[in-house]
């Protein structure tokens, strides 16, 4: 039997809730408009299922179970970048001390060794791979490959990685446990992805970024930001222990760096010509794909609570 935290068993409680609405309605417009397509819809719901279940049973196995999960994360991450962007052939020996990287970082998380797990991938990472690419004796694109590398490492490994560190902090709300402040920033920035679309559906008219994602209008980020912000506003002390004005600021913190997230990953994406970063989540895509908001919206709220909510 899992040991619950009560506050976390009501997030619980309630996601699985909404994950029950979504299903039925899904069934109920199916009914009602046969003719329409809900093939995607259907695989969107059903993927959430799955990735909310994985998550749910992880993480309240124990906080060494969570940052295993976290690092197959960075480990699926770091995977998908190397499969969309090119690299040299001679890189591939450099690929494997990037994906070393990946057990190294979160053995840092593991022990708690905070001075280690912030400058090892920007510091000691970030130096050690020119050096052996450098070794390998080729200079044909060295900038550019060394660039795109080091990049990936950072988004894949060192952002990511934040969520695992969460899990280490020391607790603030018995009543939420370790697992208060990781649910509050994934369901939070993901609940801004939902709030910045349906908000730029109703009012968004123009385009913050027409070259880069024409989607993304004033109108949906204010309003979705708005949303997010009240709604972190009365969520945070729940799950975190924050005041609720610190909360508020964490959830506008969230709202914007989640936006900045999403559009820097659709620049990837329009760069290289494709849609998805991947086909491993149906109806979703890749991993990058759900994880393009919290590669920014991790590190930022991992620092924001470590130094203002102690």
């Amino acid at each position: 039997m899992f040991e619950i935290a009560p506050h976390v068993e009501t997030v619980v409680i309630a996601v699985l809730a909404l994950l029950c609405i979504a299903s039925l309605s899904r069934a109920w417009l199916g009914q009602r408009y046969p003719a329409r397509d809900l093939l995607e819809l259907k695989q969107r719901i059903r993927s959430w299922w799955w990735m909310i279940g994985l998550l749910f049973v992880v993480l309240l196995l124990n906080r060494d179970a969570g940052i295993v999960f976290f690092a197959c994360l960075s480990y699926l991450a770091l995977k998908e970048f190397f499969s969309i962007v090119p690299t040299r052939l001679v890189d591939r020996r450099v690929l494997f001390w990037a994906y070393l990287a990946i057990p190294l970082q979160y053995l840092w998380i593991w022990h708690e060794w905070y001075g280690m797990f912030s400058v090892f991938v920007p510091v000691y990472v970030f130096l050690f791979l020119p050096v052996r690419m450098l070794l390998l004796g080729d200079s044909q694109g060295f900038i550019r490959a060394a660039g795109v590398i080091h990049w990936m490492v950072m988004l894949a490994i060192y952002c990511v990685s934040h969520l695992a560190a969460l899990l280490t902090l020391p607790v603030l709300n018995p009543a939420a446990g370790y697992l208060g402040p990781v649910l509050f920033v994934l369901f939070i920035t993901q609940f801004n992805d939902v709030c910045q679309y349906v908000w730029g559906k109703r009012i968004g008219k123009r385009a913050i970024l027409p070259r880069v994602s024409p989607n993304k209008t004033w109108g949906g980020f204010l309003g979705g930001g708005l949303t997010v912000t009240l709604c972190a506003g009365l969520v945070g002390p729940y799950l975190t222990g924050m005041s609720w004005p610190l909360s508020l600021a964490a959830g506008a913190v969230i709202a914007v760096c989640g936006f900045f997230g999403d559009v820097v990953i659709s620049s990837v994406k329009r760069d290289l010509g494709i849609k998805d970063t991947g086909q491993l989540i149906p109806g979703h895509g890749g991993i990058l794909d759900r994880l393009d908001s919290i590669i920014y919206t991790a590190p930022i709220f991992f620092h924001f609570y470590r130094f203002f909510a102690y």
